[in-house]
């Protein structure tokens, strides 16, 4: 007995410089889930915790801090094995530790078995991991489609529900941007309680129902309250994806991943005005909603088979209660089982994190200033593309629908650099930290998407006013939107490192801050450029670009691990 308190204290006061304790005998490796320290150490054997007796089970030390609500009641349920309190990361499926003395086992904690469960989402098969990011990310993909789809049949609409307010015109278009405010707020919570996928499906029906149901309104009243409901069951899988691709992947995997889920919401409003001209110059304007709740609803059809549950606290609460019909035991539990808590207290919690998240996390506070300002000045760009291709450059409503394509090009460019240079920075940065991870390492290729997003506008800007060939301003279009996607994905990765847990709730957070401004700055576009035409009007938003994008990355890697020890939501 003496002897294994001799072992335990004396490994707590050996210093990071010592030898690796690998070689030692009775002492193990045990793997850790925790993103900022990759591997644990404990000691220990069987055979030292016999004989322990009760007032001989106090702890001598912790390694790890216990994870608490912010309601201050703990959300983790030790294991103690052989004199080892284990605390299980159902992220990784790995095992953070605590040095104790205690040798009772919980016999009745259900979770994974193992680090190599293959119930585990992580531990899934690379297929039906990508099978699952694909179908997210067309869902993704389909809804922001819709809210821009409409852009190129406005005076159709206007002209059949007698809309003859320029406001209300922009309200049409802007209103499903503004539903994406909305729905985050709760949609995220609801599936860190209820699970990913049942709030994906159910929130994509009543998007598809209510976007059928803009294509039979026959007031402006309608159409602008069905478009509203359509942003919200469109919002679900904006606020759910990242959570969706934290439960799947790794930190060291998860920046490809994102990187193809956040293209979706960026190249949708690119590609919906093309197929919005062509179908608004041949047929009605209903079939700009016709067309999209078709695509929806085999979407819809494909996600029931391909898409499954990844969120590891439901899966488990699953598995524990059908251990409960199978055995009868009624002290079967989970980590995240709170005795005392009731569904409504859990409810609470659960819809008033994001808030919590936004007005108490600088990190995303800021993170969320920065990302709102891009998807603003995107839907402002959008906004002014059927103005100056039809307007200043006379082309067609189809042809100039075509000019879109640079954006979506830029797009996909910027998505080519990303995906792969993340992951290689990423791995890179950690090697050289002695094998630890951190979100900082997302921050390097934030700034060449923060140099490239001024460049792009300017560019735009003064060929536009100059009315130069119509490449030339796309050209500055595409330099725009790629660096508008790596800002953007660096972005989304960095909040899911640092909030793995409530990665749906920080998501959604963010997202709240970027649909507004994807709402509102349409709205004032009109009279910016009136007043300072494209060149001033887009020099404008360049130079502010420049003031939030530029400090962004240095203040990131000076001072965000710093913040985020501070913070009791994040990660490590």
């Amino acid at each position: 007995m003496s002897k294994m308190i001799d072992s335990i204290t004396r490994q707590e006061t050996r210093k990071s410089g010592a030898s690796r304790p690998d070689s030692s005998p009775g002492l193990n490796r045990c793997l850790s889930g925790n993103h900022l320290d990759d591997t644990s150490y404990y000691t220990g054997h069987p055979s030292d915790s016999q004989g322990i007796t009760d007032q001989e089970t106090e702890h001598v030390s912790t390694v790890d801090s216990e994870d608490t609500d912010t309601d201050g009641v703990s959300t983790i349920s030790p294991e103690v094995i052989d004199g080892i309190e284990v605390e299980r990361d159902v992220e990784l499926g790995r095992e953070k530790t605590r040095k104790s003395l205690k040798s009772v086992r919980d016999l009745n904690l259900v979770t994974w078995e193992g680090p190599d469960d293959p119930e585990n989402p992580k531990n899934w098969k690379i297929g039906r991991k990508w099978a699952a990011v694909l179908v997210v990310s067309s869902f993704t993909f389909i809804s922001p489609v819709s809210s821009s789809m409409v852009a190129p049949a406005l005076a159709s609409i206007s002209s059949d529900l007698h809309i003859v307010n320029s406001i209300e015109q922009s309200l049409v278009l802007s209103i499903f941007v503004l539903a994406y405010a909305v729905g985050p707020l709760f949609l995220g919570p609801l599936s860190e309680m209820f699970g990913r996928v049942i709030v994906v499906q159910i929130s994509n029906l009543i998007y598809l129902f209510f976007n059928l149901g803009c294509g039979l309104a026959h007031t402006k009243g309608q159409l602008i309250a069905f478009r509203f409901l359509a942003g919200l069951g469109g919002s679900a899988p904006l606020a759910l994806g990242g959570g969706v691709l934290s439960d799947l992947f790794t930190a060291e995997e998860r920046g490809k991943a994102i990187s193809v889920y956040s293209l979706a919401p960026l190249l949708g409003p690119a590609i919906g005005p093309i197929a919005g001209g062509f179908i608004a110059e041949n047929t009605t304007w209903r079939w700009v909603f016709y067309a999209t709740t078709i695509a929806d609803a085999v979407i819809q059809t494909i996600g029931l088979f391909f898409l499954q549950e990844t969120f590891a606290p439901v899966l488990l609460g699953r598995k524990k209660n059908k251990l409960i019909q199978e055995t009868g035991n009624q002290d079967l539990h989970t980590e995240w089982d709170v005795p005392n808590r009731t569904i409504t207290t859990t409810i609470k919690i659960s819809l008033t994190r994001p808030f919590k998240l936004l007005g108490t996390q600088v990190i995303i506070q800021v993170l969320a200033v920065y990302m709102a300002y891009l998807y603003g000045i995107m839907y402002l760009v959008l906004s002014t593309f059927p103005g100056l291709w039809e307007g200043v450059y006379g082309e067609s409503t189809a042809i100039g629908g075509l000019n879109y394509i640079s954006l979506g090009t830029g797009f996909f460019l910027g998505t080519q650099i990303c995906a792969p240079a993340q992951d290689r920075i990423y791995r890179a940065l950690k090697a050289r930290n002695n094998g630890v991870g951190k979100p900082e390492f997302r921050v390097p290729l934030m700034i060449p998407g923060a140099l490239l997003v001024p460049v792009g506008l300017f560019w735009y800007g003064w060929s536009a006013q100059a009315q130069t060939h119509w490449i030339v301003p796309n050209i500055g279009a595409a330099i725009f939107a790629a660096g508008t996607i790596i800002g953007f994905q660096c972005i989304q990765t960095y909040i899911v490192d640092s909030y793995t847990k409530y990665a749906a709730s920080a998501v959604g957070a963010a997202t709240v801050m970027r649909s507004l401004a994807g709402f509102g700055f349409p709205l004032f576009a009109p009279y910016m450029y009136a007043a300072l035409d494209y060149g001033w009007g887009n020099s404008l938003l360049g130079f502010i670009a420049i003031g939030l994008g530029w400090p962004a990355p240095i203040l990131l890697w000076m001072y965000g691990e710093k913040l985020r020890t501070r913070s009791t939501f994040a990660a490590g």
